[in-house]
């Protein structure tokens, strides 16, 4: 991959984005084809699941753009250990499915998947803001667990002050930005998309020097 230096590519990454519906799925799934493709060993996992009882969904598309099948470790939910009915944030979906999420089953699972690869990517619920539990946000997961984290973005219009949002948020609280990744998929009207890209682009390297700045095919 084009600027992607594999060895510099942290352990665990993180993978949020500006908002919900930005495309973060895919983008996780591509970002492991493309470590995967490079002969380094990459896994996914789904931080919390909304939205459905059994199986992610989400990893669903991982695999899919991997181009392997469910692995074991998807089939006995070590890649999406917490999973909740409710397609709401993570802290709605729990008081309306009646649980307690106990955070440290997905932090054991992130610990256990690197037992068995070398890199983990673990996909967020929505934006960097979302809260996981009444008072405790994904953000705040970041910077416990101290993971470096990858922004998801779009051309779509608002997408420079939402990308700008989210990195300022991340920075204040002295998160790594390993990096940004544009999806081009949402590149309804060529002038903003252009506009958005390119901004976004010129902001990155001149504010994030360590940060990198990659486009999805």
């Amino acid at each position: 991959m084009e600027n992607l230096n594999l060895r510099a590519i942290p352990d665990v990454l993180f993978i949020t984005g500006i908002g919900t519906d930005v495309g973060k799925s895919y983008a996780t799934g591509w970002l492991a084809r493309e470590i995967s493709s490079a002969g380094e060993s990459v896994i996914t996992q789904k931080l919390i699941q909304t939205g459905n009882e059994s199986m992610s969904e989400d990893i669903e598309v991982h695999r899919k753009i991997m181009g392997i099948p469910l692995q074991s470790v998807d089939l006995c939910h070590i890649t999406a250990p917490l999973i909740l009915s409710y397609p709401a944030s993570p802290h709605l979906a729990a008081r309306i499915d009646g649980k307690s999420l106990d955070l440290t089953i997905a932090s054991e699972a992130t610990s256990a998947l690197l037992k068995k690869y070398r890199h983990v990517l673990v996909e967020g619920a929505g934006g960097i803001m979302v809260p996981l539990t009444e008072r405790y946000l994904t953000i705040d997961y970041v910077v416990e667990h101290n993971l470096p984290t990858v922004v998801v973005t779009n051309g779509r219009l608002g997408s420079i002050s939402d990308t700008l949002l989210t990195l300022e948020a991340l920075g204040r609280r002295g998160v790594e930005i390993f990096a940004v990744i544009y999806n081009p998929y949402f590149d309804t009207d060529s002038v903003i998309a252009r506009e958005t890209r390119a901004y976004l682009s010129c902001y990155v390297k001149e504010k994030y020097e360590r940060t990198l700045f990659l486009t999805m095919p």
